[in-house]
């Protein structure tokens, strides 16, 4: 360790795509997904994991337990509510973690007191009795006064003493609503470390929301009044603008360590690989100028840039593509390549599979390689984005898709395994899409409201895989599912019918308690 580094201030990332980033609508996880997230967050140095609202639903529970029991390294957290049941099914879940946390909050904002009706005393000793309880049964505790900033100073101040007397190890101060500005970020944690009696003992939290597009800089301000933990999610996923995105704060800290003399425990280089797997299974893709991790942010077209670049790279990049592990070369792959090659190709890429995705990963590749002549490092991300899918997605597969448009009406013919049984139906419609979507209600009768469709070209050229990618809503259950094809109907339809076996599972996995409150 250097002189330098020994100097700096450790700033723990505390991430919450599993939890606040679920949140956002329509970026549901399966159980196996959300295991698979938090394993990458787990293998790349995140500090805590917040795996989710163990109360909130039974599938939340088992993620949070599971995550819990498998967990090697980061701390593991569940949210809950300010009252005993809540807290005590939060600790059912993490206390199988080696490093189990608890994260309680309510709402200290005038807005929000007014929910509960709580007089400011009444929320006082809420805050005591709730975190004291929480405390008894976990020795790690955060605590957070939702609406943080727009709650008064004085008031604040009093309920973060008591949260801090209760046992709170670490206080976090929430932007819910994403009001704040940088300096406004910055003078109320520094203004809560220099008047709470006590805080001294406990780690400050900053978690921003994006309304404002300032999340990034204000969780940065907080750090420099004296905040260590940030709380942030992969791609800023969240609700409505979204959160602080990890990547962001990560790569800050390490470009501009010279004005921010603060380190993490992140690997950068994993940045990117983790990012492309949260859009796929989240269905929220990344816009391409997105800093850091879109598919614009290396990319120089004026030429003046371009004669830069060739020249000194520095010229127009702060930091190199392979800081955040994106592959500085494009080599392409063809049919002839083998399996070795499409294992270290891969790993250059930042993607390592287990022996038995590798093998459907490379099955798929020759396919792809008979229909394109280049594949392309997008095109195999494109195409490992599938792998790994639950069982949840075999319940029903398609077999084979003839469609017909053009001059006469669109009509699809299409055939489909469900559970086992091959089954064709013809259907036609306003498009082919459309035509196959109505051939798949046909086989398969559901209710689900087509809330997205998107597609988009994974490289360039007429042979270019598309990646579709379909949410599904029915009866208040949300099912996200993405394919690539290098033939636009057939990803969208394969997309559409693993959205439809998801849906499938969750209708199932709910009725047994629908029944019992019936």
């Amino acid at each position: 360790m250097t002189e330098a580094t020994a100097k700096k201030d450790r700033v723990l990332i505390f991430d919450t795509t599993l939890r606040d980033g679920e949140q956002s609508p329509g970026a549901t996880m399966s159980h196996a997904e959300k295991l698979e997230i938090a394993q990458l967050l787990d293998e790349m140095g995140v500090d805590i994991i917040e795996a989710g609202f163990p109360i909130a639903s039974e599938g939340d529970f088992a993620a949070v337990s599971e995550i819990a029991r498998r967990s090697k390294n980061a701390v593991i957290c569940g949210l809950s509510r300010a009252n005993e049941k809540d807290i005590d099914r939060c600790w059912q879940a993490v206390k199988h973690a080696a490093r189990p946390r608890i994260h309680t909050f309510i709402g200290t904002s005038p807005l929000h007191r007014a929910i509960p009706n709580l007089t400011m005393d009444q929320m006082a000793d809420r805050i005591h009795e709730t975190v004291t309880h929480a405390r008894n049964l976990c020795d790690n505790v955060q605590w957070s006064p939702m609406d943080a900033t727009r709650t008064e100073h004085d008031y604040l101040c009093r309920v973060v003493e008591i949260a801090i007397k209760a046992g709170a190890t670490t206080i976090n101060i929430p932007d819910t609503v994403g009001y704040t500005a940088p300096r406004e970020s910055a003078d109320l944690i520094r203004m809560l470390i220099e008047k709470v009696p006590g805080a001294d003992e406990v780690i400050f939290s900053t978690h921003c929301h994006n309304d404002l597009g300032m999340a990034t800089a204000n969780s940065l301000a907080a750090v420099e009044a004296g905040a260590r933990q940030i709380e942030c999610t992969i791609n800023g996923l969240g609700e409505r603008a979204g959160n602080t995105a990890l990547e962001e704060v990560v790569m800050a800290l390490k470009v501009r360590g010279d004005i921010m003399p603060f380190e993490t425990g992140v690997d950068s280089k994993k940045i990117m690989n983790i990012s492309r797997r949260v859009a796929a299974v989240s269905g929220f893709p990344v816009q391409y100028n997105k800093a850091i991790v879109g598919k614009n942010a290396f990319a120089h077209e004026s030429g003046i840039h371009q004669d830069g670049m060739l020249k000194n790279a520095e010229t127009f990049e702060i930091m190199r593509p392979s800081d955040v592990g994106l592959s500085e070369t494009n080599l392409v792959m063809g049919k002839h390549s083998g399996r070795a090659a499409l294992r270290a190709k891969l790993k250059d890429l930042g993607v390592e599979l287990a022996d038995n995705q590798l093998n459907d990963a490379f099955v798929r590749f020759k396919e792809l390689a008979d229909r394109k002549k280049e594949v392309y490092d997008d095109d195999l991300l494109a195409l490992v984005s599938e792998t790994g899918a639950g069982p949840e997605d075999d319940r029903i597969v398609v077999k084979d898709l003839v469609v017909t448009c053009g001059s006469q009406a669109p009509m699809a013919r299409l055939t489909l395994s469900i559970d086992g049984e091959e089954k064709t139906a013809t259907a036609t419609g306003d498009g082919p899409v459309d035509s196959c979507f109505n051939a798949v209600k046909q086989l398969v009768p559901h209710e689900g409201k087509l809330a997205l469709f998107q597609v988009h070209a994974v490289t360039e050229g007429t042979d270019a895989q598309a990646t579709v990618s379909v949410r599904l809503e029915e009866g208040g259950k949300i099912a996200t599912a993405r394919s690539s094809h290098t033939d636009t109907i057939l990803a969208a339809t394969k997309a559409y019918v693993q959205a439809i076996n998801r849906l499938m599972v969750r209708r199932e996995k709910t009725a047994p308690a629908a029944a019992a409150e019936g």
